[in-house]
């Protein structure tokens, strides 16, 4: 994954809106200088069922050509951020930034609030270092802003390149 990583700030990874959008859930976290696995936060995560949903926003806003949702689940109860996101840069960078907050129950919306914006120069982001398929969906690796790195996965039926190894 390393070398992933180095090839994506020499070269960029390519990855565009294609590869991002979808569902994706969080499988494996790294800290900024471990170089194993943070299986605990990881599975606690899975166990709130943490999904990260990314979509075309299609008529919205220039420059912000993604929509995302960041949810957590426990039972039929869902909280979720809902915000914009946009790819910039050749490695890319997935800036984004979070409007509202909405409680559901099922499909019912329990509360609704803006979210304040946050501090303009402390953006989150994901660095996007390499985006693939196998037998079991899409895969995504990514460093946060906060050093972290981030394996994610989108089930879906696709074939191609393998996950890349643990460090």
């Amino acid at each position: 994954m390393l070398e992933l990583e180095r090839r994506a700030r020499r070269h960029g990874s390519g990855i565009g809106p294609a590869q991002v959008s979808g569902p994706w859930e969080l499988r494996h976290l790294w800290g900024r200088e471990r170089a194993t696995a943070q299986e605990t936060p990881a599975a606690l995560l899975r166990l709130l069922g943490a999904r990260l949903t990314i979509s075309p926003a299609e008529g919205e806003r220039p420059g912000t050509p993604l929509r995302l949702a960041n949810s957590v689940r426990i039972g039929a109860l869902e909280l979720r951020f809902l915000g914009w996101g946009r790819l910039v840069g050749r490695r890319p960078l997935l800036q984004f930034g979070f409007e509202e907050l909405e409680l559901r129950l099922g499909p019912r919306r329990l509360l609704r609030r803006p979210v304040p914006p946050g501090d303009p120069r402390r953006q989150p982001f994901f660095a996007l270092i390499a985006a693939g398929s196998d037998g079991q969906g899409r895969w995504l690796l990514a460093r946060g802003r906060g050093g972290g790195l981030a394996c994610w996965r989108c089930p879906s039926a696709d074939a191609g390149q393998q996950l890349p190894a643990e460090r």
